[in-house]
């Protein structure tokens, strides 16, 4: 049985969101409070935690944060009033999976859970043995390790299978919706944010130290993985 951390201010929404959470079978705690959330989630991990940006204590995005950095698996879900666009990046920066903005519907928030859960689908894009190397990367899926130009890429989970996502399918045009499915696990694509922020990730962690040029994006449509070469601009 998941188990799921909730952490909202809002005594209504919190209670509501646990009872739904426990009638579809999962194993439930719950805070109120950013602080008291943080030991709970550090104390007894859970497999994912539902999490408020605005808390008392301390706030969701340094929550976020602190969790990424002692557990690199859980998956977080943020729901938030906070539905821009640079309200969502920073959630995402900060170390969440994914978002859901207020008011939502439990059915949406559940499909978001039972998405996020599905580590056994979403690791199967990683757990082999196959190494995949193509220009001057390397990517050895069962061992979590990218190197970069012969240097080590720091790459979080998602970033890493949607990595091994694009690169297993070198020259072929990946739409979002197929990199959703892929690597969270969702049947219908909720938000292209979500996509966009992880790929920007990426390419900070990954085409910015390479010698090539990797990941290309087709407007409106996904992203190609192309290894393609650099222009020397020193060169004359």
């Amino acid at each position: 049985m998941a188990k799921i951390l909730v952490v909202e201010d809002d005594p209504i929404i919190r209670q509501t969101v646990e009872y739904a959470l426990k009638r579809a079978g999962f194993a439930t705690s719950s805070s109120g409070d950013g602080i008291e959330g943080l030991e709970m989630a550090l104390n007894d991990p859970p497999d994912l935690i539902v999490l408020d940006l605005m808390l008392p204590g301390l706030d969701g995005y340094r929550f976020a944060e602190e969790v990424r950095r002692a557990n690199g698996d859980v998956a977080i879900v943020m729901v938030t009033a906070l539905d821009t666009e640079r309200d969502v990046i920073r959630g995402l920066d900060a170390g969440a999976d994914d978002y859901i903005g207020k008011p939502f519907s439990m059915e949406e928030l559940l499909a978001r859970v039972r998405a996020n859960l599905r580590r056994v689908r979403a690791r199967s894009v990683i757990d082999s043995d196959e190494t995949l190397s193509t220009g001057d990367l390397v990517i050895e899926p069962g061992q979590l390790r990218v190197t970069v130009a012969g240097r080590p890429a720091t790459l979080r989970l998602k970033e890493f299978q949607l990595l091994v996502a694009l690169a297993r399918n070198e020259g072929m045009l990946m739409s979002r919706q197929r990199l959703a499915n892929e690597v969270w696990g969702y049947d219908h694509l909720p938000s292209s944010r979500t996509i966009d922020v992880h790929i920007r990730r990426l390419r900070q962690a990954v085409d910015e130290v390479s010698g090539f040029t990797l990941i290309h994006t087709v407007h409106g449509i996904g992203y190609r993985f192309e290894p393609q070469p650099k222009q020397n601009r020193d060169s004359r």
